[in-house]
């Protein structure tokens, strides 16, 4: 583990000195695309990490925040339904909140955010975050330049205070090309069970893309900082994205094995003078299949 932890560290300053812009780089020569039989084999080897992660948190009293941000359809939610499917929803859960109702616009602008915070032995994974305020409500105009310049000063410092009160916060931006993010799209559209992942909201962000563009790199600007640095995702492969954060997130938690041994199964109880009703007694569901 420490070896990985060094590795990390060269990573993380490169990070911060030069964050992967998007459509800007000379295109990424493609990889082999990943067969699913051998995706599956080593995203069942990084979830038996994940688990073994789960227990020393919980252990360890560990406080963890990991924030998922990136374009619509980049394939957050994906990573993220992977990192949580093996795990204990009571020690790793999901933070997704819906638009701020009325009362909540009055609040102080992180108030809503901070009673999701996790208490000891917790992992919270933000599938969208504070930083809503520097994309989506910059770019749609959802909030004041006075409300916009007060977050960019505000969230540096409000992150150093999570730092500081023992919270291990991991942020992550996942990067989508203009074409890939097009063909995501249309795919939903075609589907009628993934249609209500895409909203109106969704289909304006393509016609701004310029602006959004703009959006994140001054996000970058103001905090992509040494205490929270930005992670990068590059995210056109869906499968490869996946297998990436996943391991990255592993690397960043120095952690030991304390999986339980497993356990002998005793003999079911024996039926001793017990005469249970009869199963006519019983509604069943109508077994159609």
């Amino acid at each position: 583990m420490s070896k990985k932890k060094k590795k990390d560290k060269s990573k993380k300053e490169e990070t911060v000195a030069t964050p992967v812009p998007e459509n800007e780089s000379e295109p990424k020569e493609k990889q082999e695309k990943l067969g699913n039989k051998e995706y599956l084999k080593k995203l069942r080897k990084l979830q038996l990490e994940l688990v073994k992660l789960q227990e020393w948190i919980k252990a360890n009293g560990l406080k963890v925040v990991v924030i998922f941000e990136g374009r619509d359809a980049a394939g957050k939610g994906g990573v993220i339904k992977r990192i949580t499917e093996t795990l204990n929803p009571r020690i790793c859960r999901v933070a997704a909140l819906p638009a701020p109702t009325e009362r909540e616009k009055t609040q102080w602008y992180f108030q809503r955010y901070v009673t999701l915070l996790p208490a000891a032995g917790e992992m919270v994974l933000f599938d969208r975050s504070w930083y809503n305020r520097a994309g989506v409500e910059r770019v749609m105009e959802f909030c004041t330049e006075e409300e916009y310049g007060e977050f960019m000063r505000s969230c540096p410092e409000f992150e150093r205070m999570l730092v500081r009160s023992g919270i291990i916060l991991i942020k992550y931006w996942f990067s989508v090309s203009d074409e890939e993010q097009e063909r995501r799209f249309q795919a939903r559209i075609d589907d009628p069970t993934k249609r209500w992942k895409l909203s109106p909201m969704d289909l304006e962000s393509r016609s701004r893309w310029v602006e959004y563009s703009r959006a994140k790199d001054d996000m970058f600007k103001y905090t992509d900082t040494k205490q929270s640095p930005w992670y990068v995702v590059q995210s056109d492969d869906k499968k490869r994205a996946r297998l990436n954060c996943i391991a990255h997130l592993l690397s960043l938690i120095p952690f030991e094995d304390l999986t339980p041994e497993p356990m002998k199964l005793p003999p079911r109880q024996q039926d001793i003078g017990y005469v249970r009703p009869p199963i006519s007694d019983q509604t069943f569901v109508p077994e159609v299949y």
